[in-house]
Formats: C-alpha cells, structure tokens, sequence
C-alpha cells in the first residue's frame, strides 16, 4: 500500500532499474537481480492474432533447456507500432528488432542469439539491418520521425504490472497534483499546453475540465470514452494495452481538477485484451492505494469503474455514450445541456477518449510549454494515428501535429505497394474525407485537415492507390452509417439511406447528372438537420470525393465506366491476344464456363457469362487477361 510521496518515490527507485534496460540502446544496467537480457514479446492484439503467445511459451520453455531462464527476463507488452510484421519480439539492452518469428524459431535465437551473443540476422527486420550494423529502432524510417507522448509505454513495459509503470514516473503525476496544485492550477495548465480533444471535434479539453469545475458542488463524474468505432481505427484499444495506468492516473488527475470522485471507463467488449489488461490495471491500482480512498493521505477519493459497450458506433457520441452507461439504449441527447452541466445521471461529467488522457500525466510533470512547444500555433502536441490500407508499414505511428501527409505516407509509412501511384488519404473515419494526392503536402492538424474538407476524427488514415474508386469509397463508409444510426432522428435514419441508394444507382451503372446533384443537395440537408455528430458528418465522404474527384463520378453516370475498374457491374475482364499463350487454364477453372480457345491459341471471354468473379486473372501467369 502507497501511503505517500515518499513510498511512491521508494517503489521508483525499486524498479526503475529492471526497466532501464530497455531504453539504454546497448548499454547494460544492472538491477541487481541476475538479469542480463530483456526479451519482450508484443501481446497486443495484432500480434496475439499471429500467435506471439505461442512464441512466448517456445522461447521460456528453450530457455529452460538452456538452462538460462533465471538471467533472462521474458516480458509481455503492449503494441511496439509495426503491426504489418508479427509477431514482434525485442531484445534488450542492444535492441535487436525480430519479427515475423515463429515459435520453431526461438531454438536459433536462444542458442544463437542469448547464449552465444550473435544476433540471427535472417530474422531481424529489414531496416535495421545496414551491411555489418545493426541500427536502433529510433533510426529507422518508420519510428525516426515519430515522437511518441501517448505511446511513450507502449512496447516499453510489462501493461499488467503496476510497478514497471510507476518506474517510468507513474502516478507522480497524480501525487504532484493532489498534493501541491489547486484545481484551478490543474485546468490552467491543460488550457496552457493548447490540449485538445483527441476523439473527433478537437474541443479544448481545458476549456471542457474548467466547464464541470465551475458547476456547485456535489456530485460530477470522469468519463473515459473507449468506444473507438471507426473503421481501421486501434489507437486507443492499443494504449488500454499497452499503458492502462496512463488513463486511470488522468482520470484521477481529471477527478480532483473538477471535484469528482467517481468515474467510469465505457470501452466496447470486442476489445478483449484491453478489458482484461483494465481490469488488473484497476485492482493493482486500488490494491496499490494510488485509487480508492485517500489517496496519499490527501483526503482524495476516486474509483472508477468499468462499463462494456455492445460495439454501437453511435455510443461513440458522448450523450448516447451516457445514456449507455445508465443502462438505456445508446441515443443522443439534444445539446444544449452540455454533458459538462448535465451529463451521466444528471450530474457535471467530463468526457475525454483515451489518447486525450494518455497526454495529462506527462502534461503535468513536463509542463504545459513542453507540450505546446510540439505541433502548430492552434494544434498543439502530436496525434496518434492507425495507418492502414494500401501502405508498406500499416500500424501505429504518433507524430509532431504539423508533420505533412507526404511524410506520413512515403517516408514513415514506406510508400504504396507494388509500384502503385498514392491516390488519396481518407483520414477520420466515417465521418471524415479523402485528401487527394493533389494536397498530399498538406501539413496534419485539426484546423488544416477541415479546410480541406476532411476532419481528424479520433486518428485513422486510410492509404488509397491507383486501384480504389472513389465513389465505391464513398459508399463503403455509407454502408457503415446506415448500419450504425441509431434512427432516433429522420434527416440520419432516412437521408443516409436515401444517399447509398443513389450511390449504389451510380455504382451499378444507372446514375445520372442528376443523381450527383442529388447527393449533393441532400448532403446538405442531413448535416444541417441530424441531431448529432454521426448524421452531422455521415456525408462528408460523399461530399469531399464530390469535390476532389467528380470526374469519376461524371465516368460512372455519363460513360458508364470505373476509371479505376473497380465497380463490378462497370467492369469487364478481357484477354489481350498477343499476351495470351493459350494454356487453358483460365477456362479450366472458370465456374461458368464464359472462356473458350484452342490450345496454343488466344482465349476469349464471353462477357454475357461472365460473372466477374476475378478467378481468371488472378490464375494467369502471363497477364493477358485484363480488366475493362
């Protein structure tokens, strides 16, 4: 049990050792226990979805008929970044980077590797390999850029264990506060460091804390908003991995700026390792002293409780968000009463998403210039983002706000694969726009990216190349809309769905002129009418590939064509004939019979038979075969 400062301080020292291993890039420190390697192994969920848990059992169990299990530290942590090449395992102090290692693998990396000192180099990640070198992780092009706040423990520490957590400052944040700052100097010092929300809008979390601050006494809550639905989106589950105590500690830390003593986690249940890693996060915690009741002796009460979501995309919406946690179906509220006046059980409640509370503790402790002195003159910080789609290195990336998508695409993310030209961005979510390639300099932040007709949104950023058709784009996230609306109001249940039926019409090679001046007008309607955010921005991916990319649409309603061959009913698939060597073997696995030739002679396609089921092209050795 941690009393006061002092014993958090003791608890520091402890284990800041064991952990200083891991940071040193090649230089030992002894912690006296033994210890002269630490192996840690990615158990995020990207990673646990390729087995790396299996890879955990093979390596203890080689290490075990090595006999060196008592020097070497196996530690299981949250995401490292590079979700494209897991498993993912790290070897510390010298930071020799494996991926993609099987558990058949661990025999040449014991012997080898931890016991006869020479790395495996086969299974060593690419770009960390230079001639006769082997580089540091922060020398690579995916992590050389970054510049990690909200991920600072990601990949570092063991995500169940508290005091590996308190080794990297944990929870000195919180005793800082209760113990030598007003409330009113906490809120002042998030307004200062320019904070802003990191779940959509990006409203001043300051501003927001001081809101709740300002209502009478009694009682208020703290909410943690971990319902994170966009698509391709995994930032926050993969810091509820990775760093639990980063979001219990700001909770708290939000708990005494306002004057609440209770707060509530609402994260969805197909998050599973992040529920669990929660949940030990708050027993330790509330075992530790750090919550629970007075806290370091202060007088300070805060306990916080989980509530599992049911994967609605619109509880995402913090009214619909409380009106779930109270045990109602997840509907927004009209506003105003602002949450902050009237939120969870009628009382003040502030709402924040997990990467916004990943940045108070290190706020706190580096103070408010540290933070506003990274990023633009009206986005401060930096801002974590899932990078997905047509891209090298899909995974995690946290950069400087103000870093260019050229940046982020090309020389963090390794470029589009294949030889493909980068064609857009779509970057947040369902509620979000596609940035054409046209604008691929555009510097990141809030105010930039709603210029431009996208928005953050809480940080996906889908790659597109060559290949991707921006209207079926465009249709992809009204699926997702359509499905997702509550239907509590009309403008959302009904003109989303009127905007995919049109989107489908063109997509089958029905539309007309007209139809595009449709989307554009109802478009307008439904933002100026729905009641919250999700059909206030459901047509802004209709609306921005309207802006940036018409032409296409213009090809699918007057030439009845997918520049990009991607819509089915558009599209044909046709043998080239001084390409094709007349092997058979597309007509031979063709389902309806629609190929025919001679042998040794070019094939042809009957497109009246043709169900465009892409079996022949992806079976042609030669590339005769194309798409129309």
């Amino acid at each position: 049990m941690i009393n006061n400062i002092e014993q958090l301080n003791e608890l520091k020292n402890k284990y800041a050792p064991t952990v200083a291993m891991r940071l040193g890039h090649g230089h030992f420190v002894d912690a006296g226990d033994g210890i002269r390697k630490n192996v840690l192994i990615c158990g995020g969920t990207g990673c646990t979805s390729s087995h790396s848990m299996d890879v955990r059992d093979a390596l203890v169990k080689e290490l075990k008929l090595a006999g060196i299990e008592d020097e070497i530290k196996v530690v299981t942590t949250g995401c490292f970044g590079l979700c494209a090449l897991g498993p993912i395992m790290i070897v510390y102090p010298e930071g020799t980077f494996y991926s993609k290692v099987k558990p058949e693998d661990m025999h040449a990396i014991v012997t080898e590797h931890l016991v006869g000192g020479n790395p495996v180099r086969k299974l060593l990640y690419s770009e960390t390999v230079k001639g006769n070198d082997i580089l540091a992780l922060d020398q690579t092009p995916f992590y050389a850029k970054q510049h990690r706040v909200a991920l600072r423990n990601c990949g570092v520490i063991d995500p169940e264990c508290i005091n590996e957590y308190i080794a990297r400052d944990g929870y000195q944040a919180l005793a800082k506060v209760i113990t030598t700052m007003t409330p009113k100097e906490v809120i002042q010092t998030i307004l200062d460091s320019g904070l802003r929300g990191r779940g959509g809008a990006g409203f001043p979390t300051g501003k927001k804390w001081s809101f709740a601050e300002a209502q009478p006494q009694g009682k208020k809550y703290v909410v943690c908003n971990a319902d994170e639905g966009d698509p391709g989106a995994f930032m926050d589950r993969s810091v509820l991995e990775g760093d639990p105590h980063a979001v219990l500690e700001a909770m708290a830390i939000a708990g005494y700026a306002i004057g609440a003593d209770e707060g509530y986690i609402y994260v969805r249940a197909e998050y599973p390792i992040a529920v669990n890693r929660l949940r030990i996060a708050i027993k330790q915690a509330e075992e530790s002293g750090v919550l629970g009741q007075n806290i370091f002796g202060t007088g300070f009460n805060f306990k916080i409780t989980l509530r599992l979501g049911a994967g609605a995309f619109v509880c995402g919406e913090e009214t619909a968000l409380l009106t779930s946690i109270e045990g109602h179906r997840g509907e927004p509220r009209p506003r105003p009463p602002f949450p902050a006046v009237k939120g969870l059980f009628g009382k003040p409640t502030i709402i924040n998403n997990v990467e916004t509370l990943a940045n108070i503790a290190q706020i706190i402790l580096n103070g408010p210039e540290w933070f506003a002195s990274m990023g633009t003159a009206t986005s401060k910080g930096t801002k974590v983002f899932a990078l997905g789609g047509k891209i090298t290195n899909t995974g995690l990336v946290e950069i400087p706000m103000g870093t260019t998508l050229r940046e982020v695409v090309e020389e963090i993310g390794g470029g589009v694969p294949g030889g493909k030209k980068f064609k857009a961005a779509q970057t947040g979510g369902p509620s979000g726009g596609c940035i054409p390639a046209s604008l691929i300099d555009t510097p990141i932040d809030y105010d930039n990216l709603i210029a431009i007709g996208s928005m953050m949104g809480s940080g996906g950023l889908i790659v597109m190349d060559e290949d991707d058709c921006m209207v079926d784009i465009a249709k992809f996230f009204l699926e997702f809309t359509v499905d997702e609306s509550c239907g509590k109001c009309v403008p959302c249940r009904i003109g989303t769905m009127r905007l995919l039926e049109t989107l489908e019409k063109i997509t089958d090679g029905h539309g007309t002129l007209e139809d595009i001046d449709k989307l554009e007008e109802l478009s307008e309607y439904i933002k100026s009418a729905s009641l919250c955010a999700l059909g206030q921005t459901a047509p802004n991916p209709v609306l921005s590939t309207l802006h940036f990319f018409r032409d296409e649409y213009i090809a699918h309603v007057v030439d009845k064509t997918c520049p990009a061959h991607a819509c089915k009913n558009l599209m044909q698939y046709k043998i080239v004939p001084e390409l094709c060597k007349g092997c058979t073997l597309c007509s031979r696995k063709c389902p309806v019979g629609a190929i025919s030739g001679k042998v040794k002679n070019p094939h042809v396609i009957d497109t009246s038979k043709c169900i465009k089921c892409g079996v022949c092209i992806s079976g042609c050795k030669f590339g005769a075969i194309v798409k129309a």
